[in-house]
């Protein structure tokens, strides 16, 4: 998966198309990324302890990896990968910035 956690992406597809947010979990299996803020859906949640509510919560769902798109310098690019100083090295296709 060319996407890692605390990238920034922007929606491209779905229903929060054109919404950007760093991703904070990444499913490499399924490949779905979840992004902060973006996919918000609501849950019920069951009260754990005293302190804690129950009732019903917004989370953000996971959503297909397809679907979104690495932001760089306020474009979206693809992630390409290149050979330099004989390390491996992900940088921005449309950029060319160095991730």
């Amino acid at each position: 998966m060319r996407l890692k956690k605390n990238d920034t992406v922007k929606v491209i597809a779905g229903k929060d198309k054109g919404r950007t947010g760093k991703i904070v979990q990444i499913d490499p299996e399924t490949e779905r990324v979840i992004v902060q803020g973006v996919n918000m859906v609501s849950k019920t949640m069951k009260k754990r302890n005293a302190q804690d509510k129950g009732g019903i919560m917004e989370v953000e769902a996971p959503i297909h990896v397809s679907n979104v798109q690495l932001v760089s310098k306020d474009k979206v690019s693809r992630v390409g990968y290149r050979i330099e100083n004989g390390k491996k090295i992900r940088y921005a296709k449309k950029t060319g910035e160095v991730l």
